[in-house]
């Protein structure tokens, strides 16, 4: 395994770290989704369990999407009956009505697994075991029909402190920081973690959240999982034999923006699962066959004769339902006052370009946003039509980005660099102060 010190390595630091959680919180629970870093991390923490604190219980949580590979369910039902047979341990899955994002409609924002509303279209059976909660049977006392799925993880965290009283609690997640720039700039730039650890975050009162193995890269992960001999997905040996590299497997649900791109496979593998998929959410079948063309924002986007990527972004706007409409304006003018007023990070090379290039810029300070220290520049005037003539990073300002987000479907505008957010940007300051008092007297 990679070393994270001359004296330790990725394991090791692992161990102290299962040591300071053990010791520090009352309540452990691991999040488990059915990939492999998930998998490697339920089963490490198993172990320690095991070894180092028998007496104690530790929670699991998945939280069931239905629709999937026949092979992730297969993986996920190995585990579970493994792990009702382990002493300690108390398994949780979790199939509730839902809000989940889906990028393949210009007009849908959301599909919802395990709809009581259309039970007769589920790609598969409701699972069949005591430790199921889903409409007839769920504890849940912070569960709200049809919440979005990021809020019933996080309330599913909250309400396990709650029936486990009240104790400060901390859920494990297989998150990597190699797994993305997002990642890493979330958890290694993060100030204010449990006890002056970046590691470890906080969600409510007594409720913290914990990424473990956020220093390991896939390579350690699967070193890990032949070294101690664990069971892992085995659609991971399907994805290699269909070619993929390693940073295109994910296990996820099949409609989002991660995993659009290989919807088509669905056919391939799992060519029963397939004809489920395109009669459960609308524009399946359209985004496996047109999901890395121009029909879907992908490939070189042709701009119509007579318009500008900004008139062109206009256009595309006023084709949208209202709801939709309103989403991406709002991030449009959050990007546009942030590259006018605050500025983003960019490297010596890139500014050099757009100066040469004559673009009306300023450097307005240093960013901490970026993985090296760089000068923050910021946008004078109008923001750029397109930078096509700018070759050495995308990461700029233009309509041309605001105008692929719509063509992509891309609600979060993740290809202008925002992050995953709890809801859409429409309803924060709604959720905020709906939730504030639950929060503050959790």
């Amino acid at each position: 395994m990679k070393r994270k010190y001359l004296s330790e390595n990725v394991y090791e630091a692992l161990q102290k770290r299962l040591y300071f959680l053990f010791e520090e919180f009352d309540n452990i629970l691991v999040s488990f989704s059915g990939g492999k870093d998930s998998g490697l991390l339920l089963n490490l923490v198993m172990d320690f369990q095991k070894k180092h604190y028998p007496e104690r219980t530790v929670g699991v949580f998945h939280q069931d999407f239905e629709a999937q590979y026949t092979v992730t369910t297969q993986y996920v039902e190995r585990t579970f009956d493994r792990l009702v047979n382990e002493k300690g341990i108390e398994p949780y899955w979790v199939c509730l009505p839902m809000a989940t994002r889906t990028a393949l409609s210009s007009y849908e924002m959301y599909w919802y697994p395990w709809d009581d509303t259309r039970e007769e279209s589920w790609v598969r059976p409701m699972p069949q075991h005591p430790y199921v909660i889903n409409l007839d049977n769920n504890p849940m006392t912070t569960y709200r029909y049809r919440m979005h799925q990021e809020h019933l993880a996080r309330q599913f965290n909250r309400w396990y402190r709650i029936s486990h009283g009240n104790k400060n609690t901390v859920c494990l997640l297989g998150v990597r920081a190699a797994e993305s720039l997002q990642r890493y700039t979330g958890i290694l730039k993060r100030k204010y973690g449990y006890k002056h650890t970046c590691w470890i975050s906080q969600q409510y009162k007594n409720v913290w959240c914990a990424s473990p193995i956020y220093d390991w890269s896939s390579s350690d992960v699967w070193h890990a999982i032949s070294l101690f001999g664990y069971d892992y997905n085995k659609l991971y040996d399907l994805y290699y034999m269909a070619g993929l590299k390693p940073s295109q497997m994910r296990v996820a649900s099949p409609f989002n923006d991660y995993a659009k791109d290989s919807l088509n496979l669905y056919r391939v593998i799992d060519p029963q699962m397939w004809v489920k998929l395109i009669g459960r959410v609308r524009g399946a079948n359209f985004g496996a066959i047109y999901g890395k063309t121009k029909a879907m924002g992908y490939k070189n986007v042709t701009l119509p004769e007579g318009h500008t990527w900004e008139s062109y972004t206009y256009f595309l706007l006023a084709t949208l339902p209202a709801r939709l409409r309103n989403g991406y304006i709002k991030k449009f003018k959050t990007s546009i006052k942030f590259w006018q007023n605050v500025g983003g990070g960019l490297e010596e090379e890139t500014i050099r370009e757009l100066e040469e290039h004559g673009y009306t810029i300023r450097r307005n300070g240093i960013s901490n946003y970026t993985t090296m220290k760089s000068s923050r520049i910021i946008f004078l005037g109008r923001i750029p039509d397109h930078t096509d003539d700018i070759k050495s990073t995308k990461d700029i300002p233009s309509w041309k980005r605001m105008c692929f987000c719509i063509l992509k479907n891309d609600y979060i505008c993740r290809f202008m660099g925002f992050g995953l957010t709890k809801e859409q940007q429409r309803n924060v300051s709604i959720l905020k102060e709906k939730y504030r008092k639950v929060v503050e007297e959790g």
